[in-house]
């Protein structure tokens, strides 16, 4: 396993028991991010990096009992922190490196990704992975339920200007990874980048 798995399991799964205790206000967000992603009925979604499960609840009610819904991450203790809240029962989880997802290509409709993009390894690899299991003209949410700059005070530090979720910085990152961008937001209360998958 690489340095960079075994930081990002180091630091996720030291903090999986308590993390939606320390995040209790996020739900609306995720609800809204998943809104706009425009799944529909039968649709089958993809929560990559899905940590504690907080976004499979809005994911499976937005593509209903027909539609598939499958969380993957690469953090044991997420996972578990998910079963214990239920959220197993509106998808599949699987632990897995979105590095190198063990699926089928372009068996998903949609890509929902919140809080993926700071934390991915190789940025332009990882996102080209996504954008293979995902059909043609199919949609991919970069989410954060607060703000580049909200975000950064939250976590004493500046926003600098390599930052990936910057739109300068993302949008050809996108490109060259096979998505086109097509709507940006960065807010306080929120950070939404929607991108989709280019034949």
């Amino acid at each position: 396993m690489s340095d960079d798995h075994t930081h990002v399991q180091e630091f996720f799964g030291a903090r999986a028991a308590d993390w939606d205790r320390r995040f209790p206000d996020d739900g609306p967000a995720y609800a809204a991010a998943v809104a706009d992603l425009g799944l529909r009925p039968g649709d089958r979604v993809l929560d990559a990096g899905c940590g504690t499960g907080r976004a499979l609840p809005p994911l499976r009610a937005a593509v209903g009992p027909a539609g598939v819904v499958v969380g993957v991450d690469l953090t044991p203790e997420m996972l578990r922190a998910a079963v214990r809240a239920g959220r197993d029962r509106d998808g599949r989880l699987l632990l897995a490196d979105v590095a190198a997802l063990p699926l089928r290509s372009e068996s998903f409709d949609a890509v929902f990704g919140a809080g993926l993009i700071a934390h991915l390894p190789r940025p332009s690899e990882n996102l080209r992975e996504l954008a293979r299991v995902v059909r043609p003209g199919g949609t991919l949410a970069l989410f954060h339920p607060i703000g580049r700059a909200a975000l950064a005070a939250r976590q004493g530090r500046q926003i600098t200007p390599d930052d990936l979720r910057a739109e300068g910085n993302l949008r050809p990152l996108l490109a060259g990874s096979g998505w086109r961008m097509t709507s940006y937001v960065d807010e306080d209360s929120r950070f939404l980048a929607l991108a989709v998958r280019e034949d």
